[in-house]
C-alpha cells in the first residue's frame, strides 16, 4: 500500500478550443462517395503534411485563391471553370461536400482546384505560409443567430488578423453573408482590424461582384425576399 501524496501543484485545464461550426451528419451519395474514393488522391490536401509550397502542389506559379467553407462545391467549381489561369484552394468540413465538389471536379476534368477536408483555421495555422494568398473568400459562414452563440462566429478580430497575414499585399479578403446581423458584425469587425482597407465607397458593402456565382442558396433567398451583402477588403502593407 502507497500513501497519498499532497502536492501544490495545478494541473493543466484542457479547454476544448470553439468551433465555429458544427459537424452534421449526412447521407452520401454514389457520386459524392465516388469523389472522395477517388478524388482524394487526385486533389486532396492532408493537414498533417503541414506547411505547403502551392508552386510545387500546382506545378506552376498562378494568382491563388483560397474559399473557406464551400460547401456543396458549386461556386468554386464555376469560379475555378471560369479562371483557368487562376488556381483554388477549398476548405470543408463536412465530407458530402467534399464528395459533391470532387465527383464535379473528376467529372469535368478540372485542374486547378485543391480540397482540404478539416478546420480552415488549422490549415491558415498550419499549411498556408504567409503573403501566399491573392484572395480569401468566406461566404455565407453559419452566422450563429443566438447572442449566446455570437462568439462562435468565424469572423472576429483574430480571425481578420489571421487572414491579413496569409495575403499578400494588396490582397483581398472577400465575404458575403444572407444575415444582416451579421454582415453588421463583419463590417464592425473588419473596418477597424488594422492593415485593412475596406474597399466600397462608402466604407459599408460592395455591389456583389461579378466573379462571385449566384448559388441555388441564394437564388432561393432572393425569391424569398432575403438580402446579399458583401464585403471587401484589401491588405495594405505593414
Amino acid at each position: 500500500m502507497t500513501d497519498d501524496l499532497i502536492t501544490d501543484e495545478v494541473l493543466p485545464v484542457h479547454r476544448r478550443e470553439i468551433k465555429s461550426y458544427v459537424m452534421r451528419a449526412g447521407r452520401m451519395t454514389d457520386g459524392q462517395q465516388r469523389g472522395l474514393d477517388e478524388g482524394l488522391p487526385k486533389y486532396g490536401l492532408l493537414l498533417a503534411d503541414g506547411l505547403q509550397n502551392f508552386d510545387t502542389v500546382f506545378g506552376r506559379q498562378a494568382p491563388r485563391t483560397l474559399e473557406i467553407g464551400f460547401g456543396m462545391g458549386q461556386s468554386l467549381l464555376a469560379m475555378a471553370q471560369a479562371a483557368p489561369e487562376q488556381d483554388f484552394i477549398g476548405i470543408e468540413v463536412h465530407r458530402p461536400g467534399v464528395g459533391s465538389l470532387l465527383n464535379s471536379l473528376l467529372t469535368e476534368k478540372v485542374s486547378n482546384v485543391r480540397v482540404y477536408n478539416c478546420d480552415a483555421l488549422d490549415v491558415l495555422k498550419n499549411c498556408v505560409a504567409d503573403a501566399s494568398l491573392d484572395r480569401l473568400m468566406l461566404f455565407f459562414p453559419d452566422p450563429w443567430h443566438k447572442s449566446r452563440h455570437h462568439k462562435r462566429r468565424i469572423v472576429q478580430p483574430e480571425f481578420a488578423q489571421l487572414v491579413r497575414s496569409k495575403l499578400k499585399v494588396g490582397g483581398i479578403f472577400h465575404l458575403a453573408t444572407d444575415w444582416e446581423p451579421y454582415a453588421e458584425h463583419m463590417l464592425e469587425v473588419l473596418n477597424v482590424a488594422p492593415g485593412f482597407v475596406n474597399l466600397s465607397e462608402d466604407n459599408t458593402y460592395v455591389v456583389r461582384p461579378a466573379e462571385r456565382p449566384v448559388t441555388k442558396f441564394e437564388r432561393r433567398g432572393e425569391r424569398l425576399g432575403h438580402g446579399v451583402w458583401d464585403l471587401k477588403f484589401q491588405r495594405e502593407a505593414d
